[in-house]
């Protein structure tokens, strides 16, 4: 049985991204994964196959690695002496499946990946393709040691997975289903209590990898591994209502719960949902979260409504990207509007705020508390499992942005980007949604669009005197035949008040219904204009309630000061503390920006995303009213 999602996303390359901060963070991960070469990311796997050996520059035998300079080769946790080493290449294969469609070049090097790994893995007797030996995983069985073997393992075959499903290679397909052999062959021995022994090693997503490969074949031999790498030692205290979380490695966990979802999506075992929604309960709504989003600290999970304590190391950015993919998914399954919410504060708050926006590298974690800077990572020197998802999550969010059900389309993201859906709805009618920002501000937008046409234009709206107080963004509506259908218009949680909506500049009137505003008419070359109002506001830390955060909107603003500054204000009213700084440029709305207002320190605000090298505070004491 496989069951039916409520909603259905554009696939990759149906949506391009306009000009935003978005396109541009989008565009420095494409170029680093450019940037990457197919031998450094293979080193490892051709080296446990017996295809690369390294004699020395200029040395003699005919090994292919001979007169290669090594001070080029992966540093890092890619090192040859690493045995995380090869973890990377999977998440690479990821992203450059997603991007095969729109990069031929990208596409063109991620064939020849999966065709060198198909020659090691017939190098290696036909089954395993892994960057290093069968015997680490002999090695957990037998409960010594090893740095998350199976963690490494399922970033291959989930690369592996997605160059098959979206890039369409076969050959993926077939080094992946081989590979599968061999972990029926080593679990098949195992008792139950031994597999658990077993997974209680960081898997990773393995879970997922085979859920995802029996919806392909519909092999029985699949579904078996599906019931081995179940967790019940996990599962069940969850199902049972129990903390299990507390003070646990959260990027253990994250995925074990994504292999969960996609267990339900390809069994149809309801027992596989009930552990997801029991998961999230106890990871997000029973816990809470910092003013970013993110659920964890240090890599491991708070306690519940605990974060003061936790300020230093907070948010991984493999956890936000887990978390991202788990809240996208449970949107899916429910078209509730408070998981395109967490999502849209992680993509924000986590994603932008945890890429330097010069260099494209990855901050492992996102530092929250008083003079805090963020550690970047280098682009060969160091290959966190960060840098893997940095390399993942920015080409997975543009799809995000529309999704559709049996009757109705919606605006699920305020992202710039243009996507054709052919065939909406069963129709035949080709739809094609732009998403684009007038002359006010917008999310994403650090400095919005200029204003640049004649302001007699009727089309044009009035300009404003100060910085709107809103996201403003045109939606053009573009259908091949005139189509009816309803166009649902996410209202998202920081909006203050009502929204505006007018279509083809005309005061609209929709119905407001479970976070969405609905619009339903006959649409044939249709723009609707979307005002989200939104305020200064405060989110405070749980448990010490009298410390805050300032946010824009859904942006968290980070304190440009080295030091913890006590403000005099009211909470209430953080105009009392903060006012809009340099607002206008030239021709541009500068969004985000504020300084302190009658305090003993001056101090300026930007948004925590654009922080780059400086040191900056996001919670702050306040005291007092004025």
């Amino acid at each position: 049985m496989v069951t039916e999602n409520l909603l259905a996303y554009p696939q990759p390359g149906q949506t391009v991204l306009l000009p935003s901060v978005f396109q541009e963070r989008c565009g420095l991960n494409q170029q680093y994964l450019g940037s990457l070469t197919t031998v450094n990311l293979l080193r490892p796997y051709l080296v446990e196959a017996g295809l690369w050996s390294y004699s020395g520059p200029g040395s003699p035998g005919s090994g292919s690695g001979r007169g290669e300079d090594p001070s080029t080769w992966h540093g890092g946790w890619e090192l040859l002496t690493c045995e995380l080493r090869g973890h990377t290449l999977g998440h690479w294969l990821s992203a450059a499946a997603h991007l095969s469609a729109t990069d031929a070049e990208l596409s063109a090097k991620a064939a020849h990946v999966v065709s060198e790994l198909a020659r090691c893995q017939q190098a290696n007797g036909g089954e395993w393709a892994g960057p290093f030996p069968e015997k680490f995983l002999h090695r957990i069985a037998a409960g010594t040691n090893v740095w998350a073997p199976q963690y490494t393992l399922h970033k291959l075959l989930m690369g592996l997975f997605d160059m098959y499903a979206v890039a369409g290679s076969e050959l993926a397909l077939t080094v992946l289903v081989r590979f599968a052999g061999w972990f029926s062959r080593w679990t098949a021995p195992f008792t139950r209590e031994q597999l658990d022994d077993v997974l209680d090693f960081e898997t990773g997503g393995m879970l997922e990898v085979w859920a995802n490969l029996y919806s392909v074949t519909g092999d029985e031999e699949h579904a078996e591994l599906i019931r081995r790498y179940d967790r019940p030692r996990f599962f069940d205290q969850l199902l049972a209502g129990a903390d299990v979380l507390t003070n646990r490695h959260a990027n253990t966990q994250i995925p074990e719960i994504l292999g969960a979802a996609r267990a339900w999506e390809v069994t149809g075992d309801v027992r596989w949902r009930r552990i997801v929604e029991a998961f999230w309960r106890s990871a997000v709504t029973e816990r809470g979260s910092f003013c970013t989003g993110g659920a964890s600290s240090g890599e491991f999970w708070q306690p519940p409504f605990q974060l003061a304590a936790r300020l230093n190391h907070a948010q991984e950015h493999c956890t936000v990207y887990n978390m991202m993919r788990l809240a996208q998914t449970l949107y899916r399954w429910t078209g509730d509007v408070v998981y395109a919410d967490y999502w849209e504060r992680n993509l924000v708050n986590g994603v932008l705020a945890q890429q330097h926006p010069d260099t494209g590298m990855v901050s492992y974690f996102l530092p929250l508390a008083a003079g805090s800077t963020k550690m970047w990572g280098t682009p060969t020197d160091d290959f966190w499992c960060c840098h893997g998802t940095l390399m993942q999550v920015h080409t997975s969010y543009a799809n995000a942005a529309l999704a559709t059900d049996d009757a109705a389309l919606r605006i699920v993201q305020y992202l710039p980007s243009t996507t054709r859906w052919d065939q909406l709805f069963g129709t035949g009618v080709t739809v094609t949604i732009t998403q684009d920002t007038l002359f006010g501000v917008a999310l994403g937008q650090m400095a919005a669009k200029p204003q640049t046409r004649n302001l007699s234009h009727a089309s044009v709206p009035p300009l404003p005197t100060t910085r709107p107080d809103a996201f403003i963004y045109d939606i053009h509506v573009a259908c091949d035949d005139p189509a009816e259908f309803e166009l649902r218009l996410r209202v998202p949680w920081w909006v203050q008040g009502e929204p505006s909506i007018l279509v083809n500049g005309q005061a609209a009137a929709p119905e407001r219904d479970g976070g969405f505003v609905s619009l339903r008419r006959q649409w044939s070359d249709d723009h609707v204009r979307v005002v989200l109002p939104k305020a200064l506001s405060v989110e405070p830390l749980p448990d010490l309630p009298e410390t805050v955060a300032f946010m824009d909107g859904p942006i968290v603003l980070a304190g440009l000061i080295d030091h913890e500054q006590r403000l005099i204000g009211d909470p209430a009213q953080p105009g009392t503390m903060l006012i809009p700084d340099q607002e206008r440029l030239h021709s541009w709305w500068n969004t985000g920006e504020y300084r302190t207002t009658g305090q003993q320190v001056g101090f300026r605000f930007i948004p925590l995303s654009e922080v780059r090298e400086e040191s900056y505070s996001v919670y702050f004491p306040v005291t007092g009213s004025v």
